[in-house]
């Protein structure tokens, strides 16, 4: 997919971060169509032969072309994390979803400068879409701008999460009750890094999840906040390699400060 944007960063670097989503995309999509069965890792997440084989193509591409950089990726661990540009990937987010048939994945992949979130792709292949974020830019959808909702009614707000099963029984669960009953939308869930893009796009309002790896919110960031949004941790830090995993997205600065106060009780 061919993006015309005006950037700030070495132009190279976008160009290396869209060829390795149209890498990606024909082969998840190949297992997806045919069916894969999945295994759990140790740490009880699941895992797929399309998994590593993309995650492996990631981590070629990108030392042929930048071998100083650095990486982390979901299924080989890290390398080199004391560079300045550091390559966050997830080659499917979703496996889940992915094993099962539903069309709630992709890629993600992301890029830090010095620590910071600076350009972010999530390439969902069964669905047609591709939103990127660029420090600086408008984030877009399909190579067209998007921004995020303006509401800023907590009530009538539409949140999000991955699983309700997500947030750890005892103080956790109790803030994320407390932030999904104060609205009178129903929750959704299963959307993954799709509901990311949704927000970025302004369909949802607000994402909050637990437990995750920072290969799973490192490329949304700069889709958030390039559509108009914030994205923290659910102390309302800024979200770094060092995070914990608790995450709160919300389509505003206004929205988001009332989510977090719900959090923090």
């Amino acid at each position: 997919m061919k993006i015309d944007l005006p950037i700030d960063l070495p132009d190279e670097f976008l160009a290396l971060a869209l060829e390795l989503a149209d890498t990606a995309r024909p082969i998840a999509m190949r297992y997806f169509t045919e069916g894969v069965s999945s295994t759990q890792k140790s740490d009880n997440s699941p895992v797929t032969v399309a998994d590593q084989e993309i995650e492996m193509i990631f981590r070629n591409m990108i030392s042929d072309r930048f071998p100083e950089h650095g990486i982390l990726g979901e299924e080989y661990g890290s390398f080199n994390l004391d560079a300045k540009y550091i390559w966050v990937l997830d080659p499917i987010d979703g496996t889940h979803c992915f094993t099962a048939g539903f069309p709630l994945f992709g890629a993600l992949i992301a890029l830090l400068e010095d620590g910071k979130p600076v350009l972010g792709i999530i390439d969902a292949p069964a669905m047609g879409k591709q939103w990127i974020g660029i420090r600086g830019q408008p984030s877009t959808l399909n190579g067209e701008p998007i921004k995020t909702r303006d509401s800023t009614n907590l009530d009538q707000s539409w949140i999000t999460a991955s699983s309700p099963f997500m947030f750890e029984e005892g103080p956790e669960r109790e803030s994320y009750n407390r932030l999904q009953h104060s609205s009178s939308q129903r929750p959704v869930f299963s959307g993954g890094c799709i509901a990311y893009g949704l927000l970025a796009s302004g369909r949802m309002d607000i994402v909050v999840e637990a437990d995750l790896g920072v290969y799973d919110f490192m490329a949304v960031v700069p889709v958030i906040e390039g559509a108009g949004g914030l994205m923290t941790d659910w102390h309302g830090e800024a979200l770094t390699l060092q995070s914990e995993g608790q995450v709160l997205a919300a389509g505003n600065q206004a929205l988001h400060s009332q989510a977090l106060g719900k959090l923090r009780g």
